[in-house]
């Protein structure tokens, strides 16, 4: 059993940073971020493997998010630059036991989520 708690959302100016954290208790593997707009589906928005050596994001992220994670700790981080208003959305930490290619691109059900964090970003 996993359980993950993020944390770090909040309210920024477009254009700004914001860093998002996920603790998680129990062994994780592929470890991935999700976000849920309102009125919209949950989507993708990056990934990284258990050593770290391996990330993906989704396109609308890249060159703007980058995910990093302490082992030491049991923490993903999401580190997220030049904000847009579109970027708004809960965000969800995810485990999952699969080092696959489709789950390192959320192609999968992850098995573990945490509860969400709000960021929403101003024009």
């Amino acid at each position: 059993q996993v359980q993950l708690v993020e944390s770090g959302g909040g309210l920024v100016q477009a254009g700004g940073s914001l860093r998002l954290s996920c603790a998680a208790s129990g062994r994780t593997y592929t470890m991935g971020w999700f976000r849920q707009a309102p009125g919209k589906e949950r989507d993708f928005v990056a990934a990284i493997t258990w050593s770290g050596g391996v990330t993906y994001y989704a396109d609308s992220v890249k060159g703007r998010f980058t995910i990093s994670r302490d082992n030491a700790k049991n923490t993903v981080y999401l580190q997220m630059n030049s904000l847009k208003p579109e970027d708004t959305a809960v965000y969800y930490c995810a485990s999952d036991s699969r080092i696959t290619l489709a789950a390192m691109r959320g192609l999968v059900d992850y098995e573990y989520w945490g509860q969400g964090t709000q960021v929403t970003v101003s024009s």
